[in-house]
């Protein structure tokens, strides 16, 4: 079975430019403290770089 992580939105997106904000909806966020579970691949772990200011990251 793949390692899934869970991402928690702790920073708010207010004043963020475009493309960080697109990446967090990406990623299934909206709200600051929501939690999404997703698997772990390369492309959610490089979503998970450009945003990481925004976003706490635990390896369930």
């Amino acid at each position: 079975m793949a390692n899934k992580l869970e991402i928690t939105l702790t920073r708010s997106l207010i004043g963020r430019p475009q493309d960080q904000r697109e990446t967090v909806k990406a990623l299934g966020l909206r709200k600051v403290n929501q939690t999404v579970e997703k698997v772990d691949n390369a492309a959610i772990r490089g979503m998970i770089n450009k945003v990481s200011h925004l976003v706490t990251v635990t390896e369930k």
